[in-house]
């Protein structure tokens, strides 16, 4: 369990005010809007307000350790109506109920950390296991929410904290050690056991030992990769097809020996295939180019990281209500959609030529 976990009680005594965050009158008011949807269109309604606030239970105090404020909330179920009232009916109460009880596992948590919070903030995944070794660093600031006042923090930390603070009543199993060989069928398969696992991780060796564990517990799993503005997102069906190849056959039949055969210098090349060799972006070609030359690391945006979270909250949401969704690699492609030149018979043939050549130079 999370050691960040904040506590919660019915009371709290001697605490000082200036600890104390109180908004419970503002919240009961809204619960008392969201079940009396009538009033939407009729201001007179204090007086029922009032008799309603007289009857309601007096919720819970929460204690948040890494803030030191204690905050007034409502009850878990009436929280829950209140924070996904403005859901409905685009998500349906039996859809909420069924996503707010899906197991999540996010593994990596730089793309990962907007995954996780996409969902919580949508109503979803109340039991989540995260897990990360790696600390905020500055270059990470282009693509994470969070802060300088947060450089130095362990990932796992920052985005326990964060769901914590948008459900108190989440419950968080963290891995600030990162995944390994010894804990990771711990990750995947302890209670609770995932419904889901999102893949994040940069570490190729654990990105595939990771899916051989969840193809033999038949775990199905989510990976988004941003590609210049854009991602790619591949879902991988465990639970419905054993024989089903990690990656959806991009690697062959790969195992982790012959993985550990690969010598460093062809790492770059497998990247791309379980990226997506055909998909790679024009500008994030020259990019990855200029690794180890003019560019320290492979280049991230922060618009493809939220973009990555959105799709892959998306996808969960469907999965927990058993929606029809088919293995396979996604592109969601923003240069396709808003430049009016993108699909020119010259523009294709130029991106076709440049990938071509890019292909050639790592070896594809």
């Amino acid at each position: 369990m999370d050691k960040n976990k904040p506590i919660i009680k019915k009371s709290f005594t001697k605490i000082k005010k200036s600890k104390l965050i109180d908004t419970y009158q503002e919240q009961l008011t809204d619960l008392f809007l969201l079940k009396n949807p009538q009033y939407r269109f009729i201001k007179d309604y204090q007086k029922p307000l009032a008799e309603f606030i007289k009857k309601s239970d007096k919720g819970n105090w929460v204690f948040f350790p890494w803030l030191d404020k204690y905050v007034h909330i409502l009850s878990e179920k009436d929280f829950l109506t209140v924070r996904t009232g403005r859901n409905k009916e685009i998500i349906t109460a039996s859809e909420q109920e069924k996503f707010y009880n899906y197991n999540i596992g996010v593994a990596g948590l730089s793309v990962g950390s907007h995954a996780a919070i996409s969902i919580a903030v949508m109503g979803g995944g109340k039991k989540m296991k995260i897990a990360d070794p790696d600390v905020l660093s500055p270059s990470n600031l282009n693509r994470v929410r969070y802060t300088v006042l947060d450089i130095g923090k362990k990932k796992c930390d920052l985005a326990s904290q964060q769901i914590y603070q948008i459900n108190p009543y989440a419950r968080i199993f963290t891995y600030p050690e990162g995944l390994n060989e010894k804990n990771l069928i711990n990750f995947l398969a302890a209670p609770p056991k995932l419904d889901v696992l999102i893949e994040e991780m940069d570490n190729l060796e654990m990105k595939i030992r990771i899916r051989l564990a969840a193809k033999k517990l038949k775990i199905p799993v989510i990976m988004a990769t941003d590609n210049g503005d854009n991602i790619i997102v591949d879902v991988e069906r465990y639970d419905l097809d054993h024989n089903l190849k990690i990656f959806n056959g991009r690697v062959g039949d790969l195992t982790l020996s012959d993985f550990k055969k690969i010598h460093p210098q062809d790492m770059p090349r497998l990247s791309t295939k379980i990226a997506g060799q055909d998909k790679v972006a024009p500008r994030m070609q020259i990019s990855l180019l200029q690794v180890g030359k003019t560019i320290y690391s492979w280049p991230q945006l922060g618009d493809a990281a939220m973009l990555s979270g959105v799709a892959v909250a998306y996808l969960v949401r469907r999965l927990a209500n058993k929606q029809p969704l088919k293995s396979g690699q996604y592109e969601v492609n923003l240069d396709a959609i808003f430049d009016p030149t993108y699909n020119q018979k010259q523009k294709i043939a130029q991106r076709q030529k440049q990938l071509k050549k890019f292909l050639n130079i790592i070896g594809l």
